[in-house]
């Protein structure tokens, strides 16, 4: 399927490396102009080749997800530019540490809810003007199984994950009657820094490179995609109905 985004208004978060980066790159390749989010300058000018690269544009915003201010300032900055934003890929987040809950540092908790969950609501509000004002607004959210599963020592990390998706099925359920259409997405085990982070012995050669998952990623902001509220698995290639605990 060939997507056609001729003219829209894309922005990612997180894309200076892995999924963000590569998923910016598809979005570009497939016409949009994106706006490419992240901490890191290098990454953003790295990937600001890349997209040329393939006849692309971008405007590159380095900041931090933990300015709430510069958050909200976003969207001010984009309604001045563009006056509306069709697709956001709200990709960055952090893994904090594999440890027992009770184990975990204060300042390491406060900060994967700060960046994942706090700025992931703070975006939503900054951005939901412009997003509506779209004739097809399309959001996607990366979360994790990790949401569900609740393995040990990964307290954090699934709890700020389970949040994200309770912050989109919200969104979603209160805009359905909108244009505007809002996915969680589960990529599963990638082949990323923050995998390396958790799981450091594992061969990163076993696990799809975050290029497949961004291939994956481009057709569900697309106008053939219409549900919304719900959580797209990667790995299934397939769009999943939430349901209340049995």
């Amino acid at each position: 399927m060939t997507i056609d985004l001729k003219g829209r208004i894309a922005l990612v978060t997180g894309a200076s490396r892995g999924i963000g980066y590569f998923t910016a790159i598809e979005l570009a390749k497939a016409g949009a102009h994106v706006i490419a989010c992240a901490r890191t300058v290098g990454g953003l000018e790295d990937l600001d080749d890349a997209i040329k690269a393939v006849g692309g544009s971008a405007t590159l915003v380095p900041f931090d997800l933990a300015d709430m201010a510069a958050i909200d300032q976003l969207g001010g900055h984009i309604f001045e530019r563009w006056g509306k934003l069709d697709i956001a890929v709200l990709n960055a987040g952090v893994l904090g540490v594999i440890s027992p809950i009770g184990h975990v540092e204060a300042k390491v908790f406060d900060k994967v809810m700060t960046i994942n969950v706090n700025a992931t609501w703070r975006l939503i509000r900054s951005l939901e003007p412009l997003l509506i004002k779209s004739d097809q607004g399309r959001v996607l959210i990366l979360s994790s199984g990790a949401a569900h599963k609740c393995k040990p020592f990964w307290g954090p990390y699934s709890a700020s994950k389970a949040a994200v998706e309770a912050l989109a099925r919200t969104w979603a359920a209160e805009t359905q009657r909108l244009p505007l259409r809002i996915l969680s997405v589960d990529p599963g085990a990638t082949r990323t820094a923050m995998r390396a982070q958790a799981m450091p012995g594992e061969d990163p050669d076993t696990l799809p490179h975050p290029s497949e998952v961004a291939a994956k990623l481009l057709p569900l902001v697309g106008p053939e995609q219409t549900e919304t509220g719900k959580l797209y698995v990667v790995r299934e290639d397939k769009v999943l109905d939430y349901r209340m605990p049995e």
